[in-house]
C-alpha cells in the first residue's frame, strides 16, 4: 500500500479545517478552540493521525468499514469504473452493468423473497425512500389513509428530513421542528434504562406490547409501517431482551402493516450473518442498506423490498428518485466489497470465531466498578457505565459526563470507541484478528482504569435517581 506522507503541521491543519469546514453533530467553537484530529491514512483496523499517533479504530469509522481500510481491491474497482462509465443515470429506461449485478447480488444474499433494490446514496435517503415507498404502496392499493409511520425512542434513521423523524432522538427533534406530520415513537427495548423492577424477559413482552397499543391508538387503517434497527445502534448499541423481536413480529404479522428493518448499522455481517434480520429472526418487508454495503469506500444505499411491494409499487410510475441513485462506481465498488466478504469468508468468521472471542472478552468487562452492564452481538457492543450496577443506577451528574471522560482516556490509549451518554460502544472492522482483538480489550480496560480514577476523584462517582 502507497501512502502519502502528510506534510503539514497539525496546527496549520487545524486551523485551515476550522475556518472553512462545518463539522457534522459538533459544536463548531469547542471544535475550533480544541482543533480537530487530522486522520492522514488507514489500514487494516488501525488509523493514524497527523502527529503519527496509530490508534485502533474500534468504531470501523462510523460502522462501515466493514472489510478494514487499505484493500487495493476497491480503488481498483473504481478506477475500472472511472474509465469505463463514470457516470450515467438510471431514470428514462436506462440501466448499467454495476448496478444489475448489484442487484443480482443482493437478491441472492438478502431473506426470501426481498429482491428488488431502490438505490440512494446514503441510509437517510434511503430511509427518505422509505416513507415514499410505503405511502405510495397504501395508496395503490386503495388505502390512502394509511400513512402513519411507528418507530421508537432513541432510535437511529438518518440526519434528513424524513430519517431524524423516523429517528426517535429528542435532541434531532429540537432542531428543525420535528418529527414531520403521521410519525410517532413507541417504546425502546432498554431493559437496563427502562425496565424498572420488570426482568429482561418481562420487560422485552413489555416494550413490544407498545407497538400494539399504538395500533388500537391510531387504527390499523391509519398505520402503514412500524420501523426498527434489529439492534439500536447509534443509541448506544441497545440489545433487545429475548422476548421482544418474536413479540413485534407477531403483532406485524396480525395486523395489516409493514415492518420495515433499519439494517444500515447491523447488515452485512455486523451481527455474524449477512442482515441482522437473520440473527433475530425478524421478517421485513422492507430493508434499510448503507454503510457495510460498500465498507464506506463509496457512498450507497438503498431499500431491498418484498416482491409484493415490488409488484405494487411498479403498477404505476414512482415520481422518486436522487442523481446518484445506482451511482455505477459505487455500485462497482460495492459490487467488489460483497465479493471480499463472501470469498474471505469474513462473514462466517465474525460468527464462529471472532464474534463468540470478542463476546467472552467483552462481557468480563462487566466485572469493572465501572461498568454496569456489557452487551455484545456478533461484532458491535456496549459498556453501561454506572456507580451502582445492583440498582443499575445513572451518576448523579449531567449524563454523558461520565462517557466524555471515559471517551477521552480511550483516546489517550489510541482507541477510538464512541461514547453515547454514559454507555461506551464498539464496532470494529470485521477483518480484526484474535491478537487485534486482545489490544481492543487491553486498551478499553486501561481506559476504564483510568477514567474510573478520574471519575473518583472529581467527586462524580454519585449515583442519581435509580432505573429500578
Amino acid at each position: 500500500m502507497n501512502i502519502i506522507k502528510n506534510t503539514f503541521p497539525t496546527e496549520d491543519l487545524q486551523r485551515r479545517d476550522a475556518a472553512h469546514h462545518i463539522h457534522p453533530f459538533t459544536d463548531q467553537a469547542e471544535l475550533a478552540q480544541k482543533g480537530a484530529r487530522v486522520v492522514t491514512n488507514a489500514e487494516g483496523v488501525f488509523v493514524t493521525d497527523s502527529d503519527g499517533h496509530k490508534m485502533l479504530d474500534a468504531m470501523a469509522g462510523l460502522w462501515c468499514v466493514n472489510i478494514g481500510y487499505g484493500r487495493p481491491e476497491l480503488a481498483e474497482a473504481a478506477f475500472r469504473q472511472m474509465n469505463t462509465l463514470p457516470y450515467y443515470n438510471t431514470f428514462f429506461q436506462s440501466t448499467h452493468m454495476p448496478v444489475i449485478e448489484l442487484s443480482e447480488k443482493l437478491a441472492r444474499l438478502a431473506p426470501d423473497g426481498l429482491n428488488h433494490v431502490f438505490y440512494a446514496s446514503s441510509g437517510s435517503e434511503a430511509n427518505d425512500t422509505n416513507i415514499r415507498l410505503v405511502r405510495q404502496y397504501w395508496a395503490l392499493k386503495g388505502k390512502p389513509d394509511k400513512k402513519i409511520i411507528i418507530s421508537r425512542k432513541n432510535a437511529y434513521h438518518g440526519s434528513t428530513m424524513g430519517g431524524a423523524s423516523l429517528g426517535g432522538m429528542q435532541s434531532m427533534h429540537e432542531q428543525g421542528s420535528l418529527p414531520i406530520a403521521d410519525i410517532h415513537h413507541i417504546e425502546q427495548p432498554d431493559w437496563w434504562s427502562r425496565g424498572g423492577d420488570m426482568t429482561p424477559a418481562e420487560f422485552g413482552k413489555f416494550a413490544a406490547l407498545k407497538l400494539e397499543e399504538a395500533i388500537h391508538q391510531y387504527g390499523e387503517d391509519s398505520i402503514a409501517a412500524f420501523i426498527a434497527e434489529p439492534i439500536q445502534g447509534a443509541g448506544g448499541v441497545i440489545v433487545p431482551p429475548d422476548t421482544y423481536w418474536p413479540e413485534m413480529q407477531r403483532i406485524c404479522d396480525s395486523y395489516e402493516i409493514l415492518l420495515i428493518a433499519d439494517e444500515v448499522i447491523c447488515g452485512f455481517g455486523r451481527t455474524g450473518n449477512w442482515f441482522g434480520s437473520q440473527t433475530l429472526n425478524i421478517r421485513p418487508d422492507i430493508m434499510t442498506i448503507a454503510k457495510g454495503l460498500s465498507s464506506g469506500y463509496q457512498p450507497i444505499g438503498g431499500s431491498i423490498i418484498s416482491d409484493e411491494i415490488a409488484q405494487v409499487i411498479g403498477s404505476e410510475e414512482f415520481t422518486h428518485g436522487y442523481t446518484y441513485s445506482s451511482h455505477p462506481v459505487a455500485a462497482a465498488v460495492a459490487c467488489e466489497n460483497l465479493r471480499i466478504l463472501e470469498e474471505e469468508a469474513i462473514v462466517d468468521t465474525v460468527r464462529n470465531v471472532t464474534g463468540p472471542y470478542l463476546k467472552s472478552k467483552w462481557e468480563s468487562l462487566g466485572d469493572h466498578p465501572l461498568v454496569g452492564e456489557a452487551k455484545i452481538v456478533g461484532l458491535m457492543g456496549s459498556l453501561a457505565l454506572s456507580p451502582n450496577k445492583k440498582a443499575r443506577a445513572p451518576f448523579k451528574v449531567k449524563e454523558g459526563t461520565v462517557g466524555v471522560i471515559c471517551r477521552q482516556h480511550c483516546f489517550n490509549n489510541h482507541l477510538i470507541m464512541r461514547a453515547v451518554g454514559d454507555r461506551m460502544i464498539i464496532s470494529p472492522p470485521l477483518i480484526i484478528s484474535i491478537d487485534e482483538i486482545d489490544l481492543l480489550i487491553d486498551r478499553t480496560l486501561n481506559s476504564l482504569d483510568v477514567a474510573y480514577a478520574e471519575v473518583k476523584n472529581q467527586g462524580l462517582w454519585e449515583a442519581g435517581a435509580s432505573h429500578k
